[in-house]
C-alpha cells in the first residue's frame, strides 16, 4: 500500500514545506482573491499542513504585528519577494531602499531574501506578450551582476542569503540567462530554483538542480499544464493572461518530474515552497494546497529529504 502523509500529523524533516499566499490571493493581479481575508489564508495554510508562509500584500509589515498574525497558526515567516531595480539605480541606493524589507525578514528569523529585477519587467502587464520581455546585452549583464553581488554581500552581512528568482517576463528567464547570472555573480548571490518558471522558460529544473545545487538556497514548486503552456507560447500570451488561463498548478498536477529535481538536491535542508498562480475562484485554494503538500511530502520522503514518523 502506498504510504500516505496526513496533513494533521507531525513531520520530522530536513527540508521544510511551506507555501506562498499567491495560492489564495495574487500580488500581481490583486483582484484574484482580493476578497479573501488574510485570516483565511493563514488558517487554511495551517490546515493543509504548511509549516510557514512567504509574505504577500495582505501581511502586516512590522515584526510584532506579523508575529501576532502568524503565531496562532504555528506558521513561520519564510521570506518575502523584493522587487529590485538595479538596472536603473546603484547598489548603494538599492541597499538603502531594501532596508525595511530586509530588517523585517531579519527580525522574523527568515533565512533568505527573495530578489528579482523588475525595473523593466513585463510580467505584471496583462496586455504585453512575453515575447516583449527585456533582454540584456553583455555590457548590461556585467554591470547588473556586479551591483547584484554588492547587494548580496550586504544581505549576507545582515545574516540572510540573497536568493535570485528567475521569472517569466524578466531579464532572467531562459537557461542562458540563469547560467549568465550564476557565472557573473559572486558567492553571496544564491539561486532560487523555481520549477514552474524554469520549465516554462525552457530549462529542465532537474538539470538546474544538479548544476547549481551548491548555490540553491530556496525552492519554489509549481507545476505547468502542458496544453495551456503550448497555447500560451503559440499565441504569444502575456504572463498574466497565461496565469488566468491556468498555465500553473501545484506540484504533481502537471508535467514536471519533481522526483528528479529532488534527487539532484541531496542534503537540501531549506524551504520547499508550494505555489499555484491560479484564479482561486476556479481552483479552490485549500484543495490545491493540500494536494501540493501531500504530493511534496511523498516526493521529499522518497528523495531522502524528509522522514515521516507517522506514515500509514
Amino acid at each position: 500500500m502506498q504510504a500516505q502523509f496526513p496533513t494533521h500529523r507531525k513531520l520530522t524533516m530536513s527540508a521544510k514545506i511551506g507555501a506562498n499566499p499567491i495560492i489564495w490571493s495574487n500580488d500581481d493581479m490583486p483582484e484574484l482573491g482580493g476578497e479573501t481575508p488574510l485570516e483565511t489564508c493563514l488558517a487554511e495554510a495551517h490546515s493543509a499542513g504548511m509549516e510557514g508562509l512567504e509574505l504577500g500584500n495582505k501581511f502586516p509589515r512590522t515584526p510584532d504585528a506579523l508575529r501576532a498574525a502568524l503565531a496562532p497558526h504555528g506558521l513561520a515567516c519564510i521570506s518575502g519577494w523584493y522587487s529590485c531595480e538595479l538596472l536603473t539605480r546603484s547598489a548603494e541606493d538599492e541597499i538603502a531602499a531594501m532596508q525595511d524589507h530586509l530588517q523585517l525578514l531579519r527580525a522574523m528569523g527568515s533565512p533568505v531574501m527573495i530578489f528579482a529585477e523588475t525595473s523593466n519587467t513585463v510580467h505584471t502587464q496583462i496586455d504585453v506578450p512575453l515575447s516583449a520581455r527585456p533582454v540584456l546585452d553583455s555590457q548590461d549583464w556585467q554591470g547588473f551582476a556586479r551591483r547584484l553581488t554588492i547587494v548580496g554581500d550586504a544581505v549576507a552581512r545582515a545574516g540572510l542569503k540573497l536568493v535570485y528568482h528567475h521569472h517569466m517576463g524578466t531579464v532572467v528567464q531562459t537557461p542562458a540567462d540563469i547560467d549568465t547570472l550564476m557565472r557573473l555573480t559572486g558567492e553571496s548571490v544564491h539561486l532560487l530554483l523555481d520549477t514552474g518558471h524554469a520549465w516554462w522558460g525552457g530549462a529542465d529544473p532537474a538539470a538546474l538542480a544538479a548544476r547549481y545545487r551548491d548555490r540553491i538556497a530556496h525552492v519554489h514548486t509549481k507545476d505547468v499544464r502542458p496544453a495551456i503552456r503550448a497555447q500560451a507560447d503559440a499565441q504569444d500570451w502575456s504572463f498574466l493572461r497565461s496565469v488566468l488561463n491556468g498555465v500553473f498548478t501545484v506540484p504533481g498536477d502537471g508535467e514536471i518530474d519533481f522526483p528528479a529535481v529532488f534527487r539532484n538536491l541531496p542534503g537540501y535542508d531549506g524551504w520547499v515552497v508550494i505555489e499555484a498562480e491560479q484564479d482561486p475562484a476556479r481552483a479552490n485554494p485549500l484543495t490545491y494546497a493540500r494536494m501540493g503538500r501531500n504530493y511534496l511530502a511523498r516526493t521529499l520522503h522518497d528523495a531522502g529529504l524528509l522522514s515521516c514518523r507517522h506514515a500509514s
